[in-house]
């Protein structure tokens, strides 16, 4: 047997079936010193008036820092708007970014500056009650946090305080306005799209998606999808993408015999013809898939499913409202056009907190 053998012989713990090497039975055995708590280093601040003072100072230098960030940030986004061609958004971007970082920054480097140089940094080991502590203890708690405001020289160093106080009322500025980019009201936004323009005596006519030809009716065949946009809705408009996401529109023909209108949309379809938005009624994504044998419209997205024959309901998925129809009709050259807006706000639903159950049961 080598040298290294009783290294390797083994034991057997009285707990259990296992054996175990020897070297590691006793381990339990070995006590384990408390190291202790490590000696206190005076620091310069703990000294020198002089070096306190000038800690002072710079820890408020860096709460101005933060507040000309925020500053900053609050004139880079007035000043680089992003435009309709989103030619500013680099500018923008890297302005606005600059400034909430000096904004955050400030306020974060002077709190550790704060802590590092001016706080009492003497270590202490106290034990950890876990019930509610008597009234006595209760008050001695009042009188540690009062003992903590008086040894990091809150109320007592002014400067400190009061450009903290101005740091934390200008940082949350710039994400605040930042928030207008999300657009307005969607209950206001939503509620009219491009197809408002048309008048009884200059309808809009749908056109395709994206070349903008017309549509004949009888161009539609059955079983046919036709991703439409309206009339005069070209890219040289300032607002292209913002009305094309809203006005967008999944036009179909069935068999008009499947179609199960409603009475008060029974003019809203023409010859097996119908128009709904495109725009799911969950998130917002283009619904964009037709089951041609089922007659169901798919969203991609998280699956919502939609019953094309029955109002375009909801049968399956997150969606909790039909998708908004598009009442259309023929003009006297057959083209295809729309009769008026949208009846109903399109895209998702989730900021309409007063939603009421509709004819068809759900929720929109």
């Amino acid at each position: 047997m080598s040298d290294n053998s009783k290294d390797l012989a083994t034991v057997t713990s009285p707990y259990s079936d296992h054996e175990y090497p020897a070297g590691l039975a006793n381990v339990s055995d070995d006590k384990v010193t408390d190291p202790g708590i490590e000696p206190h280093r005076v620091r310069m601040t703990d000294k020198s008036k002089k070096h306190e003072k000038a800690a002072v100072r710079q820890v408020a230098a860096l709460f101005f820092l933060s507040m000309f960030g925020s500053a900053f940030a609050l004139y880079a986004y007035f000043a680089f708007p992003i435009d309709a061609n989103l030619d500013t958004v680099r500018n923008n971007t890297l302005f606005l970014g600059l400034g909430i970082t000096l904004g955050l920054f400030g306020i974060g480097i002077g709190a550790v500056h704060w802590a590092k140089t001016l706080m009492p940094d003497a270590e202490v080991s106290e034990e950890r009650h876990l019930t509610r502590g008597s009234e006595a203890k209760r008050a001695a708690a009042i009188e540690i946090l009062a003992l903590a405001n008086q040894e990091s020289g809150f109320t007592r160093r002014k400067l400190i305080r009061r450009s903290l106080y101005g740091a934390l009322a200008l940082f949350p500025l710039p994400g605040i306005i930042i928030f207008g980019d999300l657009g307005p009201n969607p209950a206001n936004s939503l509620r009219h799209t491009f197809w408002a323009n048309g008048t009884k005596s200059k309808p809009l006519r749908l056109t395709k998606d994206p070349d903008g030809a017309l549509i004949k009716a009888s161009d539609v065949t059955e079983g046919s999808v036709y991703h439409v946009i309206p009339e005069g809705l070209t890219e040289d408009n300032p607002r292209y993408l913002e009305e094309k996401s809203k006005a967008a529109v999944l036009l179909v023909r069935v068999d008009p015999k499947d179609l199960n209108e409603a009475a008060d949309r029974k003019g809203w379809s023409y010859d097996g013809i119908v128009a709904y938005s495109k725009i799911c009624t969950h998130v917002g994504c283009p619904v964009a898939l037709y089951e041609q044998e089922t007659h169901h419209l798919l969203c991609p997205c998280h699956q919502s499913t939609f019953d094309l024959n029955n109002g375009c309901k909801v049968i399956f998925g997150p969606a909790t409202r039909p998708l908004p129809q598009l009442p259309i009709t023929v003009d006297k050259d057959g083209y295809l056009i729309a009769q008026s807006d949208f009846h109903e706000p399109v895209g998702p639903s989730f900021w309409d907190r007063a939603a009421k159950t509709n004819s068809n049961g759900i929720e929109g």
